[in-house]
């Protein structure tokens, strides 16, 4: 099973679009928005596919928007951070900004921890997780999302125009 990562969009709905599109013709099954949405429309332009998404520091004023959104669009959210089970993997999502959110899912040793925040792609492992961050589609020198597949572990960053 693959999975698109996507973050930091800053209501850039085009972008977003662009990159939504990116990643089903490159074979994703799900997505997962690692935070700083900032408009229900994000929600409603990833929610093609099965989504699951958390809030970012830009979302603090938008949260009751974003979870009405995502009950409207059928889209799963983790609120500050949370942790689900897909392909027989447990996948950690948090924004990043906060240790006190972060902290819990990595000490709970989850396959992979996503995060964003920094708008920087990262890939590292801390023991037995993989901490991923696809980079963002706002405010960054190269505009990137993520591809990973459950099953084989491969992991690559996609860069997005515009």
């Amino acid at each position: 099973m693959q999975i698109g990562i996507l973050s930091d969009t800053h209501n850039h709905l085009p972008r977003t679009e662009q990159a939504v599109t990116m990643l089903l013709d490159a074979g994703a099954e799900a997505l997962f928005h690692c935070g700083d949405l900032a408009s229900p429309e994000i929600v409603a332009a990833c929610s093609v596919l099965p989504f699951y998404f958390t809030f970012g520091n830009h979302d603090s004023d938008m949260v009751p928007v974003l979870e009405q959104a995502a009950r409207e669009e059928g889209a799963n959210c983790l609120r500050w951070g949370g942790e689900i089970t897909l392909a027989g993997k447990r996948i950690a999502l948090v924004h990043g900004h906060i240790t006190k959110d972060l902290r819990p899912l990595l000490e709970a040793e989850p396959d992979y921890l996503l995060t964003g925040h920094s708008h920087k792609t990262h890939d590292f492992q801390v023991g037995s997780t993989r901490r991923i961050n696809p980079g963002a589609l706002f405010r960054a020198s190269e505009f990137s999302v993520a591809l990973l597949d459950l099953t084989t572990d491969d992991l690559q960053f996609i860069r997005v125009n515009n």
